[in-house]
């Protein structure tokens, strides 16, 4: 994967960093790429750029530095910065909203935890053990059994988190059984239920399109 990659959708543009690539080449690579639309467009407004920075987190000073590049270009700007990780910050302004319940327990094998409203969980789930919850579910810690978001028939409902090691994740009362589907490694995957009433995976970077009160709510 390149340094930086231009993605258009029907919001607009979308700047990609690599996250396994160093600061260096990723500003590299997006002056090489903004002297080509530059040279290309023959547009006369202001385009603004998503920049999607996956589990790379930027410092301020990192930032600036993007912010600076943007300046040396008259018609281009970014609109902001989306890193695809949920970070402290994320789970402090989650844990702020009155139906948010923070869970930190260790669920063992044959327990089961049942809440209302949705939960940010920072403990962990052993194979066998269950959270459920009428709400959403945000994983910051190990899951290792099974989740239950929307319990016991509310599809409208998400997963944050990383998946991959969990029995079955459940939304209403579709079902995944993880080690057949395999959702993507990382804590920036999202499980819902599609428009056929099917669960399936997607990425926190397109929360948008598949949840936009959600989006909206996590500061979108």
């Amino acid at each position: 994967m390149q340094a930086v990659v231009l993605r258009g959708n029907q919001d607009g543009y979308q700047l990609v960093l690599d996250q396994a690539a160093s600061f260096r080449e990723i500003k590299k690579t997006l002056r090489e790429l903004l002297d080509n639309l530059a040279a290309d467009s023959n547009a006369t407004n202001q385009i603004s750029f998503d920049v999607l920075s996956n589990q790379r987190l930027l410092t301020a000073e990192q930032n600036k530095e993007l912010e600076q590049i943007f300046s040396e270009y008259e018609h281009f700007q970014i609109h902001k910065v989306i890193p695809d990780v949920i970070t402290i910050e994320d789970a402090i302004h989650l844990k702020e909203q009155d139906n948010v319940h923070l869970a930190t327990q260790t669920i063992r094998n044959g327990q089961t935890l049942e809440m209302k409203g949705d939960v940010l969980y920072l403990g962990l789930i052993n194979e066998g053990g269950r959270l459920l919850t009428t709400g959403n579910i945000y994983i910051m810690g190990t899951v290792l059994g099974i989740l239950q978001a929307g319990y016991p028939s509310g599809e409208d409902k998400v997963v944050i988190g990383d998946l991959q090691h969990a029995q079955q994740v459940r939304i209403g009362e579709q079902i995944s059984i993880v080690e057949t589907d395999q959702p993507a490694k990382g804590s920036q995957t999202v499980a819902y239920v599609n428009d056929l009433h099917v669960l399936e995976y997607g990425q926190l970077s397109d929360l948008k399109t598949i949840n936009p009160k959600i989006y909206h709510r996590m500061g979108g």
